[in-house]
C-alpha cells in the first residue's frame, strides 16, 4: 500500500483540516491518558516496593545532596560525577557494589552505607529510615 492509496482510503472528514485538528488532539488526550495510568502503576509498584512516596523524594534529594555525587535524571541539577548514576537502579543487582538491589538494604544503604561498606565515599547524611524509604521509592520509580 502506498501512501497516496493509504490517504485516498481515508474517510472525507479525515482529510480536511478539521478532520486532521480533531485526530490530532484525539490522539493526545489518548496518549495523556496512557501516561496517566503508567505513571500511577509505577508510583503504586515503587510505593509497594519500599512503603515510601516517591513523589516527597525530589526535596529529600535536594535537601541531603544525593545530586552532588549523583547523576539522576529526574532530578534538575542533580549531574554528580563522583559516584554512580542513579537511574534505572530498580534494574541493578548490587546496591554500592556491595548488597543485594532489595529495597529494605536499599533503604539502609541510604541510612547507613558505612556499615555494609566502611570505605565507601558515601556519606551518613544523617537522613531518617522515613525519608530514605521515600528517596527509595524514587529511586525504584525512575
Amino acid at each position: 500500500m502506498t501512501i497516496s492509496s493509504a490517504w485516498s482510503d481515508l474517510p472525507r472528514p479525515v482529510k480536511t483540516g478539521s478532520g486532521i485538528v480533531a485526530f490530532c488532539i484525539a490522539l493526545a488526550i489518548a496518549a495523556v491518558a496512557y501516561w496517566k495510568v503508567s505513571t500511577q502503576r509505577e508510583d503504586a509498584i515503587a510505593k509497594a516496593l519500599t512503603g515510601g512516596d516517591p513523589r516527597q523524594a525530589p526535596s529529600l534529594i535536594r535537601r541531603y545532596g544525593c545530586g552532588g555525587c549523583h547523576t539522576i535524571s529526574a532530578i534538575a541539577g542533580a549531574d554528580g560525577k563522583v559516584a554512580a548514576p542513579l537511574d534505572q537502579l530498580r534494574k541493578r543487582v548490587y546496591i554500592g557494589g556491595v548488597l543485594q538491589n532489595t529495597p529494605d538494604n536499599l533503604v539502609r544503604w541510604i541510612v547507613s552505607p558505612r556499615e555494609f561498606s566502611p570505605l565507601t565515599a558515601m556519606p551518613e547524611t544523617g537522613i531518617t529510615e522515613a525519608e530514605a524509604r521515600h528517596v527509595a521509592a524514587f529511586l525504584y520509580r525512575y
